[in-house]
């Protein structure tokens, strides 16, 4: 009996381990290819699975994200006869797991060898120049090249990218003389347009500087023409109010006489008079109307009699 215990509980346990080893559960980004009896059975793609017991295996765990190849530099030779070392990088992706892995023996190393004569042949066609000028039309050109070859394999290449570009040493010496040089020519470019724009700054400054001080002179003599106009009206307004002053007192001085009721005679004293105040002048000779002259001369005899009592 003990026996027969034992015996159920190890059969117990191996079914169990067979059911275990049986289920499996395929990650994200994964696929399984499943063989039964050696032949293809089916691809299983992310989730729970059960494969029969001894008759299905896993043949390939296929990883279906985006992959990175970084191959070696491979020597190539351009159409103008140089020989340069280009080394390569592929990003492909497995988008048929079963012709990944019925498709070929070795699919890296076969993206590796297609890379290889992909890549001579286009550079083939190229000169140096455009060799190392054209990456973009070279990994165009191999993208192109190698997507189509390796449909067959259930590989999809994204991209092709060229790493680096190693050209001959004599051939890296000539290049770094002719940058050197074009790197003197911009310098000396760049030197000249600077002075000559620090001339044209320094003649446009002193042309600025020229019409301000044009404008300026031209302000001065406008503002001390407009002072001399102001003085000289000034002047005018003075004199102009001089002289209305001197005739509304003489003309005061004729009203006030009038007034008083002095006559003809008086008045021509009064003349005489003035005329006497002019005469204490510096002049030399004096005109004296006709009228004013009988009135002096009688004046004079009138003093003269005047006079001779006294002596």
């Amino acid at each position: 009996m003990p026996v027969l215990a034992y015996v159920l509980i190890a059969l117990v346990v191996l079914i169990l381990c067979i059911f275990v080893s049986c289920v499996k559960i395929v990650p994200q980004a994964q696929a399984y290819v499943m063989e039964r009896l050696g032949a293809y059975q089916g691809t299983w793609s992310v989730g729970f699975h059960i494969k029969t017991p001894f008759l299905d295996r896993v043949a390939r765990r296929v990883n279906l994200k985006e992959q990175v190849a970084d191959f070696p530099p491979q020597p190539v030779i351009t159409k103008d006869n140089v020989t340069m070392r280009i080394d390569t990088v592929v990003f492909y992706q497995i988008t048929d797991p079963k012709l990944f892995t019925y498709g070929v023996e070795n699919p890296m190393m076969a993206i590796e060898n297609l890379t290889a004569t992909t890549l001579r042949n286009i550079i083939g066609d190229l000169e140096l120049d455009q060799t190392l000028t054209s990456r973009e039309t070279i990994n165009t050109k191999m993208r192109a090249a190698l997507d189509i070859a390796t449909d067959p394999w259930g590989i999809k290449v994204n991209r092709v990218e060229l790493k680096n570009i190693i050209p001959p040493a004599e051939i890296q010496n000539a290049m770094e003389k002719q940058m050197k040089a074009e790197r003197e020519r911009r310098e000396s470019v760049t030197r000249a347009e600077g002075e000559k724009k620090a001339k044209i700054l320094e003649a446009e400054g002193a042309k600025e500087s020229a019409i301000l001080r044009a404008e300026a002179d031209k302000q001065s003599a406008i503002l001390r023409a407009e002072a001399q106009k102001e003085k000289m009206i000034r002047e005018a307004e003075g004199e102009a109010e001089a002289i209305l002053k001197v005739q509304q007192a003489n003309a005061e001085g004729i009203r006030l006489l009038k007034e008083a009721g002095a006559d003809e005679a008086v008045l021509k004293i009064k003349s005489l008079e003035a005329f006497e105040k002019v005469a204490d002048g510096q002049a030399t000779t004096i005109l004296l109307p006709s009228e004013l002259q009988g009135i002096a001369s009688m004046a004079t005899a009138f003093k003269t009699a005047s006079q001779k009592p006294q002596a």
